[in-house]
């Protein structure tokens, strides 16, 4: 069974994403447990919980064929991935961006490096593709592909015991056994707090979606696996897992302690344990 937190060097996100999780870790890493065995995280991303953790042996997964190509090729030849990263830096302009946009790829390194620098030049990092699966994000203001904070090395070594591969979350969540630890951060359907359904949201993931989560996550707690979950802090994700055994808590989205009351309930989030935080 493993610690919390191996002692080899931090290492950073090196996607930018949506919902992205170094707030929570920052503030909230005393939510995690303190030993398991599998790490398992069925919404990957950018990673962050999985990169603070560092752990011996993992199960990575997403839904998103590109994010599953960037993972895996850094894993498999991260030396590939950086020189072509140096390549993109050398010719990155407007012009470029929209040929290496719509260009197709043949490999998955090839897949990985196109995304890397896509999500790193395109406006505000956002993944957005048409109806025939084509990213379509403009180009956006930043010019830097290489960052300081790159270290793919590192990176392919820590996933070098990771199983990483594309599926439906309930799939790998079924995986877990008792002892292993899910962490699940899927997208949020409700807007934090607010009342709202946001259209956009229901269409990359239903309410049907949530309800299926709570029950993969419901059969993984009966097996004895150890869950935590992040998600809007709505009435309606409460009451889906009120009842379950569940315990849930309210936490600030940027810090633990918000100065202004109106703030501080706009960016609540909700944590859903499987069992009560000590």
């Amino acid at each position: 069974m493993q610690l919390k937190v191996n002692s080899d060097p931090q290492i950073v996100p090196f996607l930018k994403w949506p919902g992205g999780k170094r707030w929570f870790v920052n503030n909230y890493c005393n939510l995690l447990p303190s030993s398991y065995n599998t790490y398992i995280e069925p919404f990957l991303g950018s990673g962050a919980v999985y990169f603070y953790l560092k752990p011996n042996k993992a199960i990575l997964s997403d839904l998103n064929p590109d994010v599953i190509a960037v993972y895996g090729s850094i894993k498999t030849d991260f030396k590939f991935i950086k020189r072509s990263l140096q390549y993109h830096q050398r010719k990155h302009n407007e012009d470029y961006y929209y040929q290496v946009r719509k260009k197709k790829t043949i490999s998955e390194c090839q897949q990985g490096s196109k995304m890397l620098y896509l999500n790193r030049t395109c406006f505000n990092g956002i993944y957005r593709v048409n109806q025939n699966g084509e990213f379509n994000v403009p180009i956006g203001s930043k010019q830097a592909v290489l960052l300081d904070t790159d270290n793919f090395e590192s990176i392919s070594k820590l996933l070098q015991s990771a199983d990483i591969f594309k599926s439906d979350f309930e799939v790998v969540i079924d995986k877990a056994k008792s002892g292993d630890f899910v962490f699940a951060d899927p997208p949020y359907t409700v807007r934090h707090n607010l009342n709202g359904f946001i259209k956009y949201n229901e269409q990359l993931f239903s309410w049907e979606d949530q309800e299926r989560l709570a029950a993969a996550l419901l059969r993984a707690k009966n097996r004895g696996v150890k869950i935590v979950l992040t998600n809007a802090n709505h009435s309606s994700i409460k009451e889906l897992y009120e009842g379950l055994g569940f315990h849930l808590q309210v936490v600030s989205r940027y810090s633990s302690i918000a100065a202004n009351g109106a703030n501080r309930k706009q960016f609540e989030e909700l944590v859903i344990l499987s069992h009560p935080n000590k």
